[in-house]
């Protein structure tokens, strides 16, 4: 009999049924289309075996007038510049105070009575200094405790950190490594972070080596007192693995009875942020994640949303914002080792008393050299945020703000929608969205400097970073379906649109964003499942070959190669990965294999009105680039007799390479017994080392008898 050969439509369409879709693929997982054949995609590897804290939202990649390469990380907690594969912490400073304006006191006390390993609440002799939550140790056990009832700890945790619970006998010693830090007026939050210097020790284990170090700040008193819990001397860094802190605790004993002495001096760091998206309270309002590392709290902040920075390069320095917040700038040339930490870009030098102090985004105009505040205060009401108005310094100073006859600087204001949701810079103009419309911002000259025109209204865009330029081009994702940009705004036809917002989080939509993959052709939006709170899927439109495709991976902020090597993502363990690099999963040590896979929709033979028999498969495919010594792929056969009808009949085959010289040999044929109305095909490899792209295989098919 003559053999079929299986050729499919490049890309994936779920939008229809797979028996309609007959002639395409229906299913894939982390695999892209080129040359309009499916591959596995690439592989990614550690950018280095450090970690940050918080979960990155924003990467930038800029080049120093030396070369130095850095990288900008901005996370919920903290902002980085990454070199060399080291995070400095650049975060800003929100207050220093006064010598003196800081004081400790640590509690030291006895059992009331003896208790078992199993009790729950420990009865103190007096609760007098403890703090409303902490950490206790009694002999060789450390214990937690959320709360105080009486004179008793209740809430506990016995055995935390690898100690072992154990009886304890009345007046045993009850030590603490939860100390009370009192500064009137202090303005922190749980989760934020400060650092002590001048301290003296308390008399005992807490010594001042111990107390001037950086803290994250544990649990909020009240508007003048914070718990810290003290530590063996170390730098955040050191303790850091994988994004989360593992320090060595230090407890209290009865010599430890003083309060730092008078002169300590406490710098706090600006308020940490939201790491999710709070519902239901409005523009300018949310609540906040805290307490112990990645765990939630039920306070709520009037005036915050999830932290999402935007920052961008003013020459060799960075500036750098906070979504509805602060506006930053590192001077590169203040900066070597230790780095130093941005400042307000109101606070630099020569600074106008008119520079903003709050925006949505900050961007840099590369074509004229205008730092643009999106969504920021007036000139006129400093400190007041008005979502709709745009403001750009004078050209070439990030210091000169106020309108003036003799400079370049400005402010624009928009007529439509609620709030700037993000600001996206083409090649010609800077695309501005709102929550319902389209807007093109465009560099004029003197004496308007910019105008903006609007291009289109009734337009949703999912997020700030879910639109990408791809040179003059822009894509990016709307509440229910995509839009791009060619010098108009237009719908982009998606046939997996359907698949994707039935099941997406729109609760979370904030956290999706657009990247470009340029080395093929690609921009990805990344978004969270319905079923999950963080990003966990992926989909791709491949623009030169018109294909969707789509796949499952946590990474939370993602750039372009470019400067780097390779395309760098930011992944849930506190770590940047080079992707497109190696074939494997390199969050892993060693790396593990990457599973892969497409499915095609149901073929039939004919009108499909009559049974078909396929007795022998021809594989076709090359496995250029794999690493391992033999890489495979299952090849799989499946089929049915109708639409509405589970797969019966299933054959799988193995097809491995044998050589690579003098052409590339792998498995010949596979003989196979499969019957029925339709059927499927299906390459997979779940092996490391695989690197995988199929040609077009054959299958011998004949009829086979009834109806």
């Amino acid at each position: 009999m003559p053999l079929t050969k299986l050729q499919f439509r490049p890309g994936v369409n779920r939008d229809v049924t797979s028996y309609t879709n007959e002639g395409g693929w229906f299913d894939c997982e982390k695999v892209r289309f080129r040359l309009g054949f499916p591959e596995k995609i690439g592989g990614w590897t550690r950018t280095s075996n450090n970690s940050f804290l918080g979960t990155c939202r924003s990467i930038h990649p800029f080049v120093a007038l030396d070369g130095s390469s850095y990288i900008g990380v901005g996370t919920h907690l903290k902002f980085y510049i990454s070199e060399g594969g080291a995070y400095n912490d650049i975060t800003p400073i929100r207050l220093t105070t006064a010598a003196g304006a800081a004081t400790f006191s640590v509690p030291v006390d006895t059992l009331s009575a003896g208790i078992s390993a199993s009790d729950a609440t420990i009865p103190l002799t007096s609760v007098t200094g403890f703090p409303s939550s902490g950490r206790i140790k009694i002999d060789s056990e450390q214990i937690t405790y959320s709360a105080i009832s009486g004179s008793s700890l209740v809430g506990c945790t016995r055995g935390v950190d690898g100690t072992t619970a154990a009886t304890h006998s009345s007046a045993a010693d009850v030590f603490c490594s939860t100390v009370t830090v009192t500064v009137i007026g202090h303005g922190a939050r749980q989760g934020d972070f400060v650092t002590f210097s001048a301290a003296a020790s308390l008399g005992g284990n807490i010594t001042a080596a111990i107390l001037n170090q950086e803290y994250e700040i544990l649990s909020i008193e009240d508007s003048d007192t914070f718990t810290i819990d003290a530590r063996t001397v170390s730098t955040l860094a050191s303790i850091l693995t994988a994004g989360v802190l593992n320090p060595t605790y230090v407890f209290s004993n009865a010599s430890d009875t003083g309060s730092g002495g008078a002169s300590t001096v406490a710098e706090f760091q600006i308020n940490t942020g939201l790491d999710t998206t709070v519902q239901g309270t409005g523009w300018g309002a949310g609540s906040w994640s805290r307490g112990s590392w990645g765990s939630g709290s039920s306070s709520l902040i009037s005036g915050e949303t999830l932290r999402l920075w935007s920052q961008d390069n003013y020459g060799e320095d960075l500036v750098f914002g906070i979504r509805d917040g602060g506006i930053f700038y590192w001077d590169k040339s203040t900066s070597s080792s230790p780095f130093a930490r941005g400042v307000a870009l109101s606070d630099l030098a020569g600074a106008d008393a008119t520079t903003p102090t709050v925006a949505r985004k900050v961007l840099v105009s590369n074509r004229d050299r205008h730092i643009l505040a999106f969504g920021c205060d007036p000139e006129t009401d400093i400190g007041t945020q008005d979502p709709l108005l745009i403001r750009f310094s004078s050209q070439e100073s990030p210091t000169t703000w106020t309108t003036l006859p003799t400079n370049s600087a400005g402010e624009l204001r928009l007529s439509t929608g609620s709030k700037i949701i993000t600001a996206i810079e083409t090649r010609q103009q800077i695309l501005v969205f709102t929550d319902v419309s389209v807007n093109a911002m465009q560099y004029l000259g003197p004496p308007y400097t910019f105008g903006i025109a609007q291009l289109s209204d009734n337009t949703t865009i999912c997020g700030p970073n879910s639109a990408i330029a791809v040179d003059d081009n822009v894509f990016w994702m709307g509440i229910d379906n995509f839009y791009v940009y060619t010098g108009q705004v237009n719908v982009l036809p998606c046939p997996i649109e359907s698949y994707i917002f039935n099941d997406f989080n729109k609760g979370q939509a904030e956290k999706s964003f657009a990247t470009l993959n340029s080395s093929f052709s690609e921009v990805w939006w990344f978004y969270c499942s319905s079923s999950s709170s963080e990003i966990d899927r992926y989909t791709v439109f491949n623009y030169k070959e018109n294909a969707w495709y789509y796949g499952q991976l946590v990474r939370t902020a993602w750039v372009d190669r470019g400067i780097l090597p390779y395309p760098v993502a930011a992944a849930s363990d506190g770590r940047l990965y080079y992707h497109e690099n190696g074939l494997d999963d390199g969050t892993t040590e060693p790396a593990s294999a990457i599973t892969s896979y497409i499915k095609s929709s149901d073929l039939a033979i004919g009108a499909g009105d009559h049974f078909v028999f396929l007795n022998r498969l021809l594989p076709d495919v090359t496995f250029d680039a794999s690493t391992a010594v033999s890489p495979a792929v299952d090849l799989v056969l499946e089929s049915r007799n109708f639409p509405g009808q589970s797969y019966q009949q299933t054959e799988s085959s193995t097809t491995t390479r044998s050589a690579t010289v003098p052409v590339e040999q792998f498995t010949n044929q596979v003989n196979l017994r499969l019957r029925g109305r339709s059927f499927a095909l299906k390459v997979q490899s779940t092996a490391a080392g695989v690197q995988w792209r199929l040609g077009s295989p054959r299958v011998e098919v004949r009829p086979d008898g009834r109806r």
